[in-house]
C-alpha cells in the first residue's frame, strides 16, 4: 500500500523532480535507515583516487565485467542506485562513483565541466581495471556518460543512460538553488553534509552545477561521436528531460536502443524498477 501511495504522489507532483525525489527518500530511504548496504559510505568497499585537483570516492562490488554506475546530480547520491547496484553485482563488477562535490568526493578548485567529470570517471577506471567498461548513468550521470563515450570510445563497451536528453542553452531552467534545496529536504542535506569533506562549499556546488548546465550543449557533435551501443531510457512522465528530448538524443547516437518506462517520472528506475531492469538486463548480457 505504501508503495502505491508513493507512485501516486510522484505522478501527481511530477512537475518538480526534486520534490519527487524527496518523496522517494521519505518512503523508501528513511533518514536513519538508508539501505542494508551503506552505499556511498561503505568503509569495506570504499576507495579514493586523485583526479587532478580533487579526490574522487568510489566503491566496488561483485566480480565480472566492470560496469561503472553514475548517480544523479545535486539531490543524487550513490544510495539512490542501491537496487541497480544490488542487481548488477550478482554477475558484474560494479564501480559506483560519487560525483565530485557529492558525497565523499571533493569538489576541487577548478570550475566544473562535463569534460572534468568524464576525466574523473577515467581516473577511477584506470585505478580499478584495464578492461573496457560498461557505464550506467542517471540524469547528471547520464550526461557524464555521454561525454565519456564521446571522449574515450576505446574505453567503453556499452552504455545505459537514464533521463538525459539533448540540451542547449535556454532549453531548461537550472536556477534551482541552495536555499530552495535546504527548505525542501533538510534531512537529506544533513546526511550529505556529514559525508562531504568540505560541507561549507555545498552552496558552491549548486552554483557551479547551475553554471555548467546553463551553458552546456549536448547535441549532434557530442552524441554523434559515441561509437558503442547505447540504451537510452526515460520515464514517460519525466518532468525535466521530456520523452521528445530523450528521443532526439537517441536518434543522434549511431548505435542506439530506446526504452520508455511507463508510469514513471525522472527517477524511472526507482518508481518502476521492474520495467527498467527488464530493459537493462538483456542489453548488458548481449555480446
Amino acid at each position: 500500500m505504501k508503495k502505491l501511495i508513493l507512485v501516486f504522489l510522484v505522478n501527481v507532483f511530477f512537475c518538480c523532480g526534486a520534490f519527487a525525489q524527496k518523496l522517494l527518500r521519505h518512503f523508501m530511504q528513511p533518514p536513519n535507515v538508508i539501505n542494508t548496504i551503506p552505499y556511498g559510505n561503505n568503509l569495506q568497499a570504499g576507495h579514493y583516487v586523485q583526479s587532478k585537483d580533487a579526490k574522487i570516492y568510489y566503491e566496488v562490488y561483485g566480480k565480472g565485467q566492470p560496469i561503472v554506475v553514475l548517480h544523479g546530480g545535486l539531490f543524487g547520491s550513490t544510495v539512490e542506485m542501491a537496487k541497480i547496484i544490488d542487481s548488477l553485482s550478482v554477475d558484474f563488477q560494479v564501480i559506483a562513483v560519487s560525483t565530485r562535490g557529492h558525497g565523499k568526493s571533493e569538489i576541487g578548485v577548478e570550475p566544473l565541466t562535463l569534460e572534468q567529470r568524464a576525466n574523473d570517471v577515467l581516473a577511477v577506471i584506470h585505478e580499478v581495471t584495464k578492461e573496457k567498461v560498461m557505464i550506467l548513468g542517471f540524469s547528471d550521470g547520464g550526461f557524464t556518460a555521454y561525454k565519456f563515450g564521446s571522449m574515450y570510445p576505446d574505453k567503453v563497451k556499452k552504455m545505459i543512460v537514464i533521463g538525459a536528453g539533448v540540451l542547449y542553452p535556454g532549453l531548461r531552467d537550472f536556477s534551482f538553488n541552495f536555499n530552495q534545496a535546504m527548505e525542501m529536504d533538510a534531512e537529506f542535506w544533513a546526511q550529505q553534509r556529514a559525508l562531504m569533506p568540505e560541507p561549507n562549499r555545498l552552496k558552491e556546488v549548486f552554483q557551479q552545477i547551475a553554471t555548467c548546465y546553463s551553458q552546456l550543449t549536448v547535441g549532434a557533435e557530442l552524441l554523434g561521436a559515441i561509437q558503442c551501443p547505447v540504451l537510452v531510457m526515460a520515464g514517460d512522465r519525466d518532468e525535466g528531460n521530456s520523452v521528445q528530448n530523450v528521443l532526439n538524443a537517441a536518434l543522434l547516437i549511431p548505435n542506439h536502443q530506446l526504452a520508455i518506462i511507463p508510469n514513471a517520472g525522472h527517477p524511472a528506475f526507482i518508481v518502476n524498477f521492474n520495467a527498467t531492469w527488464a530493459s537493462i538486463a538483456p542489453f548488458i548480457k548481449e555480446n
